[in-house]
């Protein structure tokens, strides 16, 4: 069963994907003089909403537990900001109440297309030129560095 069949089995469109950014930090230091504590993140947004002449994107994550506790937080990025040639987004919000207290938090999301070049889904492309394969049988390949023969 092909990538194609298998997105068909499962009901995925066939759009393409708007880009979506890596987001990952710490949330501030809460109960400072109880028990002081924060917590980390890491997610990937929701894909671009385009708005005026900017975008903004979904965000929504859960910490990582703390003395059997964590936070989720569920809102938006603010618009991109440029950085030379492409674009991250701010946050600044506030989690959810858990064990009597939030945590504010403010990040920034990672570079968007962070390798620089044009990427299109190849996936159909490399299955028609047998790439993968390719890659597990020439020198340079996994095979060759693990499973010698």
């Amino acid at each position: 069963m092909g990538y194609n069949d298998r997105k068909n089995q499962f009901g995925c469109n066939h759009e393409e994907q708007k880009h979506v950014h890596e987001l990952q930090g710490s949330v501030r230091i809460a109960e400072p003089k109880e028990d002081p504590h924060n917590h980390r993140f890491c997610t990937v947004t929701g894909e671009a909403i385009y708005c005026g002449d900017s975008h903004i994107h979904e965000v929504c994550f859960r910490t990582d537990n703390f003395n059997d506790h964590f936070h989720e937080f569920k809102g938006k990025t603010g618009p991109a900001i440029r950085v030379g040639d492409r674009h991250v987004h701010f946050i600044e919000d506030v989690t959810t109440e858990n064990d009597g207290h939030r945590h504010r938090f403010e990040a920034a999301t990672l570079i968007e297309n962070p390798i620089g070049k044009e990427y299109k889904d190849k996936d159909d492309e490399c299955h028609k030129k047998n790439e993968y394969n390719d890659y597990f049988s020439r020198e340079s390949g996994y095979n060759y560095r693990y499973n010698k023969r």
